[in-house]
């Protein structure tokens, strides 16, 4: 989740996609350069040990978009492919 966050905040369209899950990825990335990315915070986390094939995320991350302050507040859903994370879903925006 960390990694992903970070690709958004420094614009990494290639780690984003190969870090989605393969049937969900889309097959290109816009971002908006005009975000700009200011924190994150882990709510919460399920799942996700050494021993774990899938695993929630509760975050909400911070920015600034045209100088207006905003959060996003998600529960993503990731399970293990080839023995690397992979980004499913969200599995419910809750803001």
């Amino acid at each position: 989740m960390r990694s992903r966050y970070t690709a958004f905040a420094v614009g990494d369209r290639s780690h984003l996609l190969r870090t989605w899950h393969p049937d969900r990825r889309p097959a290109s990335l816009t971002l908006d350069e005009e975000v700009r990315w200011t924190g994150l915070e882990i709510l919460h986390t399920g799942g996700g040990g050494f021993l774990h094939t899938a695993g929630t995320v509760e975050f909400r991350a911070h920015y600034v978009d045209a100088g207006v302050p905003g959060t996003l507040h998600e529960h993503s859903r990731f399970v293990r492919v080839d023995g690397r994370w992979s980004y499913l879903d969200d599995a419910g925006d809750t803001d």
